[in-house]
Protein backbone atom coordinates (compact mmCIF):
# COMPACT_ATOMS: atom_id res chain seq x y z
CA UNK A 1 0.00 0.00 0.00
CA UNK A 2 1.04 3.26 -0.81
CA UNK A 3 1.39 6.28 1.63
CA UNK A 4 2.70 9.85 1.48
CA UNK A 5 6.27 10.35 2.86
CA UNK A 6 5.31 12.36 5.89
CA UNK A 7 3.26 9.09 6.77
CA UNK A 8 6.09 7.06 5.89
CA UNK A 9 7.68 8.78 8.28
CA UNK A 10 5.90 8.93 11.35
CA UNK A 11 5.17 4.98 10.62
CA UNK A 12 9.33 4.34 10.74
CA UNK A 13 9.05 6.55 13.89
CA UNK A 14 6.60 4.37 15.78
CA UNK A 15 8.39 1.40 14.60
CA UNK A 16 11.99 2.61 16.22
CA UNK A 17 10.03 2.72 18.94
CA UNK A 18 9.56 6.57 19.25
CA UNK A 19 7.04 8.06 21.54
CA UNK A 20 8.06 12.07 21.50
CA UNK A 21 9.09 14.08 19.31
CA UNK A 22 10.50 17.38 20.09
CA UNK A 23 9.94 20.06 17.47
CA UNK A 24 8.77 22.83 15.49
CA UNK A 25 6.79 23.65 12.57
CA UNK A 26 7.62 25.65 9.40
CA UNK A 27 6.67 25.43 5.79
CA UNK A 28 8.84 22.50 4.98
CA UNK A 29 8.21 19.73 7.29
CA UNK A 30 4.21 21.10 7.34
CA UNK A 31 3.04 17.88 5.42
CA UNK A 32 4.67 15.87 8.90
CA UNK A 33 2.50 17.98 10.93
CA UNK A 34 -0.18 17.78 8.63
CA UNK A 35 0.27 13.67 9.12
CA UNK A 36 1.03 13.98 12.56
CA UNK A 37 -2.24 15.46 13.63
CA UNK A 38 -4.45 12.16 13.94
CA UNK A 39 -1.37 9.23 14.24
CA UNK A 40 -2.06 7.45 16.86
CA UNK A 41 1.26 6.87 19.26
CA UNK A 42 3.16 9.63 18.80
CA UNK A 43 3.60 12.87 20.91
CA UNK A 44 4.69 16.39 19.68
CA UNK A 45 6.24 18.85 22.06
CA UNK A 46 6.19 22.09 21.00
CA UNK A 47 9.35 24.59 21.90
CA UNK A 48 10.25 27.83 20.94
CA UNK A 49 13.67 27.43 19.04
CA UNK A 50 14.75 25.20 17.02
CA UNK A 51 18.13 24.67 18.94
CA UNK A 52 16.02 24.11 21.84
CA UNK A 53 14.27 21.01 20.17
CA UNK A 54 17.65 19.74 19.75
CA UNK A 55 18.62 20.01 22.90
CA UNK A 56 14.95 18.40 24.52
CA UNK A 57 16.22 15.50 22.17
CA UNK A 58 19.33 15.10 24.17
CA UNK A 59 17.83 15.59 27.77
CA UNK A 60 15.00 12.67 27.10
CA UNK A 61 17.94 10.26 25.26
CA UNK A 62 20.55 11.37 28.30
CA UNK A 63 17.07 10.13 31.07
CA UNK A 64 15.42 7.91 29.17
CA UNK A 65 18.40 5.75 27.18
CA UNK A 66 16.12 5.82 24.25
CA UNK A 67 17.42 8.14 21.12
CA UNK A 68 15.97 11.44 21.14
CA UNK A 69 14.42 12.46 18.30
CA UNK A 70 13.81 16.52 16.89
CA UNK A 71 11.61 17.69 13.81
CA UNK A 72 12.77 21.37 12.54
CA UNK A 73 12.09 23.26 8.95
CA UNK A 74 14.24 24.03 6.70
CA UNK A 75 17.20 26.98 5.91
CA UNK A 76 17.48 29.11 9.17
CA UNK A 77 15.85 26.34 11.49
CA UNK A 78 18.06 23.45 10.28
CA UNK A 79 20.99 26.50 10.95
CA UNK A 80 19.92 26.90 14.46
CA UNK A 81 19.61 23.41 15.25
CA UNK A 82 23.44 23.23 14.69
CA UNK A 83 24.33 24.20 18.24
CA UNK A 84 22.25 21.53 19.31
CA UNK A 85 23.70 18.68 17.55
CA UNK A 86 26.99 19.55 18.54
CA UNK A 87 26.67 19.76 21.82
CA UNK A 88 25.46 15.70 21.42
CA UNK A 89 28.47 15.11 19.33
CA UNK A 90 30.49 15.85 22.04
CA UNK A 91 29.02 14.41 24.56
CA UNK A 92 27.98 11.18 22.97
CA UNK A 93 23.94 11.54 22.68
CA UNK A 94 22.06 9.60 20.31
CA UNK A 95 19.77 12.10 18.24
CA UNK A 96 18.07 11.52 15.55
CA UNK A 97 17.53 15.14 13.66
CA UNK A 98 14.73 15.28 11.11
CA UNK A 99 15.28 18.67 8.75
CA UNK A 100 12.72 19.87 6.18
CA UNK A 101 14.69 20.53 2.82
CA UNK A 102 13.35 22.65 -0.27
CA UNK A 103 12.09 20.11 -3.34
CA UNK A 104 14.41 18.46 -4.80
CA UNK A 105 14.85 19.99 -8.45
CA UNK A 106 15.29 23.42 -6.49
CA UNK A 107 18.32 22.07 -4.31
CA UNK A 108 21.10 24.01 -5.52
CA UNK A 109 18.74 26.79 -7.13
CA UNK A 110 19.14 29.24 -3.79
CA UNK A 111 15.48 28.33 -3.52
CA UNK A 112 13.84 29.94 -1.01
CA UNK A 113 14.96 29.27 3.13
CA UNK A 114 17.56 27.06 1.57
CA UNK A 115 20.63 25.92 3.14
CA UNK A 116 23.06 22.67 2.37
CA UNK A 117 22.16 21.02 5.73
CA UNK A 118 23.92 18.14 4.96
CA UNK A 119 27.32 20.05 4.70
CA UNK A 120 26.59 22.38 7.38
CA UNK A 121 25.69 19.41 10.04
CA UNK A 122 28.08 16.66 8.99
CA UNK A 123 31.34 18.10 11.10
CA UNK A 124 28.70 17.46 14.48
CA UNK A 125 26.81 14.50 13.25
CA UNK A 126 28.06 10.96 13.12
CA UNK A 127 26.04 10.66 9.89
CA UNK A 128 24.13 12.55 8.06
CA UNK A 129 21.21 11.69 4.79
CA UNK A 130 19.80 13.46 2.39
CA UNK A 131 16.55 11.09 1.35
CA UNK A 132 16.05 12.06 -3.00
CA UNK A 133 13.80 8.94 -3.20
CA UNK A 134 10.81 8.24 -0.86
CA UNK A 135 11.85 4.52 -1.34
CA UNK A 136 14.50 5.27 0.83
CA UNK A 137 12.81 6.63 3.62
CA UNK A 138 12.58 3.70 5.40
CA UNK A 139 16.18 2.36 5.51
CA UNK A 140 16.99 5.18 5.67
CA UNK A 141 15.34 6.12 9.13
CA UNK A 142 16.30 2.59 10.21
CA UNK A 143 20.49 3.36 9.37
CA UNK A 144 20.27 6.53 11.29
CA UNK A 145 18.44 5.19 14.44
CA UNK A 146 21.27 1.97 13.95
CA UNK A 147 24.16 4.88 14.02
CA UNK A 148 23.10 7.07 16.65
CA UNK A 149 22.21 4.14 19.15
CA UNK A 150 25.75 2.14 18.35
CA UNK A 151 28.78 2.36 18.78
CA UNK A 152 30.05 5.75 20.85
CA UNK A 153 26.41 6.93 20.46
CA UNK A 154 25.54 10.82 19.08
CA UNK A 155 23.76 12.37 16.31
CA UNK A 156 22.55 11.83 13.02
CA UNK A 157 21.01 14.36 11.00
CA UNK A 158 18.06 13.11 8.09
CA UNK A 159 17.62 15.89 5.73
CA UNK A 160 13.85 15.54 4.14
CA UNK A 161 12.98 17.60 0.86
CA UNK A 162 9.11 18.63 0.43
CA UNK A 163 8.05 16.89 -2.55
CA UNK A 164 9.50 13.24 -0.69
CA UNK A 165 6.97 13.74 2.15
CA UNK A 166 4.17 15.08 -0.26
CA UNK A 167 4.43 11.94 -2.68
CA UNK A 168 3.16 8.85 -2.17
CA UNK A 169 5.44 5.74 -2.01
CA UNK A 170 5.80 2.35 -1.01
CA UNK A 171 6.62 1.72 2.87
CA UNK A 172 10.24 -0.06 2.63
CA UNK A 173 11.00 -1.10 6.03
CA UNK A 174 14.38 -3.46 6.24
CA UNK A 175 14.15 -6.26 9.29
CA UNK A 176 18.18 -6.08 9.89
CA UNK A 177 20.54 -3.35 9.59
CA UNK A 178 24.11 -3.91 7.51
CA UNK A 179 26.67 -1.67 6.94
CA UNK A 180 29.50 -2.75 5.28
CA UNK A 181 31.72 0.02 6.55
CA UNK A 182 30.52 0.68 10.12
CA UNK A 183 30.86 -2.34 12.40
CA UNK A 184 31.81 -0.88 15.86
CA UNK A 185 33.72 -3.53 18.43
CA UNK A 186 32.15 -4.46 21.49
CA UNK A 187 34.53 -6.88 23.27
CA UNK A 188 37.98 -6.26 24.03
CA UNK A 189 40.66 -7.35 23.10
CA UNK A 190 41.63 -10.83 25.68
CA UNK A 191 44.91 -10.34 25.40
CA UNK A 192 44.64 -6.41 26.58
CA UNK A 193 42.61 -7.13 28.82
CA UNK A 194 44.96 -9.54 30.64
CA UNK A 195 47.30 -6.55 30.87
CA UNK A 196 45.11 -4.32 31.87
CA UNK A 197 44.25 -6.94 35.00
CA UNK A 198 47.99 -7.18 35.43
CA UNK A 199 48.74 -4.11 36.24
CA UNK A 200 45.57 -3.03 38.32
CA UNK A 201 47.08 -5.94 40.36
CA UNK A 202 50.77 -5.30 40.71
CA UNK A 203 50.00 -1.47 40.96
CA UNK A 204 51.08 0.78 43.70
CA UNK A 205 49.28 3.84 43.32
CA UNK A 206 46.54 3.03 40.80
CA UNK A 207 43.40 5.29 40.00
CA UNK A 208 40.07 4.74 38.31
CA UNK A 209 39.21 7.62 35.96
CA UNK A 210 35.85 7.29 34.77
CA UNK A 211 33.59 8.90 32.03
CA UNK A 212 30.58 9.51 30.51
CA UNK A 213 30.68 6.11 28.20
CA UNK A 214 30.23 4.27 31.66
CA UNK A 215 26.79 5.61 32.13
CA UNK A 216 26.09 5.49 28.73
CA UNK A 217 27.42 1.33 28.85
CA UNK A 218 24.95 0.90 31.90
CA UNK A 219 28.12 -0.48 33.03
CA UNK A 220 28.05 1.28 36.59
CA UNK A 221 27.28 -2.05 38.40
CA UNK A 222 30.94 -3.22 37.19
CA UNK A 223 32.37 -0.34 37.70
CA UNK A 224 31.78 -0.63 41.79
CA UNK A 225 32.59 -4.12 41.54
CA UNK A 226 35.67 -3.37 39.89
CA UNK A 227 36.94 -0.67 42.50
CA UNK A 228 35.48 -2.89 45.39
CA UNK A 229 37.67 -5.78 44.31
CA UNK A 230 40.89 -4.25 43.89
CA UNK A 231 40.26 -1.28 46.74
CA UNK A 232 40.78 1.14 43.77
CA UNK A 233 40.27 4.95 44.41
CA UNK A 234 37.66 6.22 41.73
CA UNK A 235 37.41 9.48 40.19
CA UNK A 236 34.98 10.76 37.83
CA UNK A 237 34.50 13.26 35.24
CA UNK A 238 31.81 15.80 34.88
CA UNK A 239 30.15 13.50 32.34
CA UNK A 240 30.69 10.92 34.75
CA UNK A 241 29.40 11.88 37.96
CA UNK A 242 26.59 9.19 39.12
CA UNK A 243 28.66 6.40 38.06
CA UNK A 244 30.20 5.82 41.38
CA UNK A 245 28.27 6.72 44.47
CA UNK A 246 30.24 9.94 45.34
CA UNK A 247 29.79 9.34 49.41
CA UNK A 248 32.04 6.15 48.83
CA UNK A 249 35.32 5.86 50.58
CA UNK A 250 36.95 5.26 47.40
CA UNK A 251 35.60 7.78 45.52
CA UNK A 252 38.09 10.94 44.77
CA UNK A 253 34.77 12.92 43.46
CA UNK A 254 35.45 15.24 40.22
CA UNK A 255 39.11 15.78 38.49
CA UNK A 256 40.02 18.21 36.66
CA UNK A 257 40.24 22.03 36.84
CA UNK A 258 37.08 22.44 38.40
CA UNK A 259 37.74 19.01 40.74
CA UNK A 260 38.97 18.27 43.97
CA UNK A 261 42.63 19.11 44.72
CA UNK A 262 42.94 14.98 46.40
CA UNK A 263 42.08 13.58 42.83
CA UNK A 264 44.39 15.52 41.01
CA UNK A 265 47.07 14.85 43.35
CA UNK A 266 46.26 11.27 42.75
CA UNK A 267 45.96 11.12 39.29
CA UNK A 268 49.58 12.78 38.96
CA UNK A 269 51.18 10.51 41.30
CA UNK A 270 49.45 7.52 40.26
CA UNK A 271 51.48 4.52 38.74
CA UNK A 272 48.54 3.00 36.56
CA UNK A 273 45.58 5.08 35.52
CA UNK A 274 42.37 3.10 34.29
CA UNK A 275 40.53 5.35 31.87
CA UNK A 276 37.07 4.15 31.26
CA UNK A 277 34.86 5.75 28.83
CA UNK A 278 36.85 8.54 29.40
CA UNK A 279 38.36 11.09 26.45
CA UNK A 280 40.97 12.84 28.34
CA UNK A 281 39.55 16.15 27.98
CA UNK A 282 41.70 19.57 28.04
CA UNK A 283 39.77 20.22 31.43
CA UNK A 284 41.02 17.66 32.66
CA UNK A 285 44.35 16.68 31.58
CA UNK A 286 45.81 20.77 31.54
CA UNK A 287 49.09 20.48 30.49
CA UNK A 288 49.23 17.33 28.29
CA UNK A 289 53.20 16.44 28.71
CA UNK A 290 52.42 17.33 32.79
CA UNK A 291 49.44 14.46 32.86
CA UNK A 292 50.07 11.56 34.91
CA UNK A 293 53.76 11.30 33.77
CA UNK A 294 54.54 8.64 35.91
CA UNK A 295 51.58 6.48 35.22
CA UNK A 296 51.20 3.24 32.57
CA UNK A 297 47.58 4.51 31.20
CA UNK A 298 44.87 1.71 30.31
CA UNK A 299 42.17 2.84 28.04
CA UNK A 300 38.62 1.15 27.83
CA UNK A 301 36.71 2.86 24.52
CA UNK A 302 34.26 2.03 22.22
CA UNK A 303 35.51 4.34 19.87
CA UNK A 304 39.09 3.90 18.69
CA UNK A 305 39.69 7.20 17.48
CA UNK A 306 39.41 8.68 21.06
CA UNK A 307 42.10 6.25 21.87
CA UNK A 308 45.60 8.01 22.23
CA UNK A 309 44.59 10.74 20.44
CA UNK A 310 45.07 13.49 23.44
CA UNK A 311 47.19 11.52 25.94
CA UNK A 312 49.08 8.43 24.19
CA UNK A 313 48.02 5.36 26.39
CA UNK A 314 50.25 2.20 27.26
CA UNK A 315 46.78 -0.18 26.62
CA UNK A 316 44.15 0.55 24.44
CA UNK A 317 41.56 -1.64 24.77
CA UNK A 318 38.43 -1.02 22.36
CA UNK A 319 35.28 -2.58 23.39
CA UNK A 320 31.54 -1.92 25.24
CA UNK A 321 32.50 -0.30 28.79
CA UNK A 322 29.92 -3.01 29.94
CA UNK A 323 31.58 -6.02 28.66
CA UNK A 324 35.21 -4.98 29.09
CA UNK A 325 35.01 -4.28 32.74
CA UNK A 326 33.30 -7.96 33.19
CA UNK A 327 35.98 -9.24 31.30
CA UNK A 328 38.24 -7.15 33.72
CA UNK A 329 36.71 -8.45 36.65
CA UNK A 330 37.32 -12.11 35.31
CA UNK A 331 40.79 -11.25 34.72
CA UNK A 332 41.58 -9.45 38.08
CA UNK A 333 39.85 -12.29 40.06
CA UNK A 334 42.48 -14.65 38.13
CA UNK A 335 45.56 -12.45 38.94
CA UNK A 336 44.28 -12.47 42.67
CA UNK A 337 44.65 -16.02 43.24
CA UNK A 338 48.19 -15.32 43.60
CA UNK A 339 48.77 -12.96 46.80
CA UNK A 340 50.10 -9.90 45.37
CA UNK A 341 53.88 -8.86 46.49
CA UNK A 342 55.36 -7.48 50.01
CA UNK A 343 55.82 -4.36 47.88
CA UNK A 344 52.74 -4.22 46.49
CA UNK A 345 50.73 -4.46 49.83
CA UNK A 346 52.74 -1.42 51.22
CA UNK A 347 52.34 0.44 48.36
CA UNK A 348 48.58 0.44 48.49
CA UNK A 349 48.44 1.18 52.04
CA UNK A 350 50.54 4.11 52.06
CA UNK A 351 48.94 5.07 48.84
CA UNK A 352 45.35 4.74 50.85
CA UNK A 353 46.98 6.92 53.59
CA UNK A 354 48.31 10.07 51.16
CA UNK A 355 44.71 10.31 49.60
CA UNK A 356 43.13 10.14 53.11
CA UNK A 357 45.62 13.08 54.08
CA UNK A 358 44.89 14.88 51.07
CA UNK A 359 41.55 14.51 52.11
CA UNK A 360 41.37 16.00 55.66
CA UNK A 361 43.41 18.41 54.43
CA UNK A 362 42.14 19.74 51.19
CA UNK A 363 38.71 19.35 51.47
CA UNK A 364 35.99 21.50 49.76
CA UNK A 365 35.10 24.60 51.24
CA UNK A 366 34.79 28.20 51.37
CA UNK A 367 35.57 31.71 53.37
CA UNK A 368 32.29 32.64 55.29
CA UNK A 369 31.43 36.37 54.58
CA UNK A 370 28.85 38.32 56.76
CA UNK A 371 29.03 41.05 53.97
CA UNK A 372 28.17 38.41 50.89
CA UNK A 373 25.80 35.63 50.39
CA UNK A 374 28.31 33.33 48.40
CA UNK A 375 26.61 31.05 45.92
CA UNK A 376 28.41 27.84 47.78
CA UNK A 377 26.27 28.60 51.07
CA UNK A 378 22.93 29.03 49.23
CA UNK A 379 23.49 25.71 47.49
CA UNK A 380 24.82 24.08 50.53
CA UNK A 381 21.41 24.99 52.85
CA UNK A 382 19.30 24.35 49.81
CA UNK A 383 20.43 21.01 49.91
CA UNK A 384 20.14 20.65 53.72
CA UNK A 385 16.77 21.54 53.36
CA UNK A 386 15.55 19.16 50.81
CA UNK A 387 17.83 16.76 52.47
CA UNK A 388 20.22 16.42 49.51
CA UNK A 389 17.28 16.17 46.74
CA UNK A 390 17.02 19.03 45.02
CA UNK A 391 18.46 19.57 41.76
CA UNK A 392 20.60 22.36 41.26
CA UNK A 393 21.21 23.53 37.58
CA UNK A 394 24.09 26.22 37.31
CA UNK A 395 25.88 27.39 33.98
CA UNK A 396 29.66 27.92 33.49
Amino acid sequence: MKMPGARIVLECLKREGVDIIFGLPGGAVLPIYDALYDFQGLRHILVRQEAAAGHAAEGYARTSGKVGVCLVTSGPAATNLVTALQDAYMDSMPIVAFTGQVPTHLIGNDAFQEADNVGITRPCTKHNFLVKDGKDLGPTIREAFHIASTGRPGPVHVDLPKDVLVKEWELVWPEKVHLRSYNPTYDGHPGQVKRAAKLLVRAKKPVLYVGGGVISADASAELYELAELTQIPVTQTLMGLGSFPMAHPLSLDMLGMHGSYYANMAVHYSDVLIAVGARFDDRVTGRVDAFAPNAEIVHIDIDPSSISKNIKVDVPIVGHCKRVLAKLLEAVREELREEPSAAVREGRRAWAEQLAQWKRDFPFRYEWSDEVVKPQYVVQEISNITSGEAFIVNGV
